[in-house]
């Protein structure tokens, strides 16, 4: 078992941009009603946002400004199901068509790009 003394500076990197989304995420959920993004996936938004924006304070910043614009306008169901939809989409051939070209699937898409945009414009 490591002791605090021992942790090595990647660690400690790692804990100084984890500890501050862990405090937003949990401030943010409990915000949220009872129906609302589960803590796991507003964690996992904002963790990859910012790995698409930076690590920095200010990308944590505008990345929870971004998944609460989005569950503002998405309800979680609808967000979770484009989620599904995308991921599935990466499948080749035959096996991923159902999932980029379907009706439900291109809605999906659809109306998380239109949140995504919003959020865009007022976060970032």
């Amino acid at each position: 078992m490591r002791h605090l003394h021992t942790i090595d500076n990647g660690s400690m990197e790692l804990a100084r941009i984890i500890l501050p989304v862990a405090a937003i995420c949990l401030a943010s959920a409990q915000a949220y009603a009872a129906d609302s993004y589960p803590t796991l996936a507003v964690v996992d938004y904002v963790y990859g946002c910012m790995k698409a924006n930076g690590e920095t304070r200010a990308a944590l910043e505008n990345c929870s400004c971004s998944i609460d614009v989005i569950a503002s306008i998405v309800p979680y169901e609808r967000y979770e199901a484009a989620e599904a939809f995308k991921s599935l989409g990466l499948l080749t051939g035959e096996r991923g068509v159902l999932f980029r070209q379907s009706a439900p699937a291109r809605a999906a898409l659809t109306e998380l790009k239109r949140a995504q945009a919003e959020a865009e414009v007022r976060c970032f």
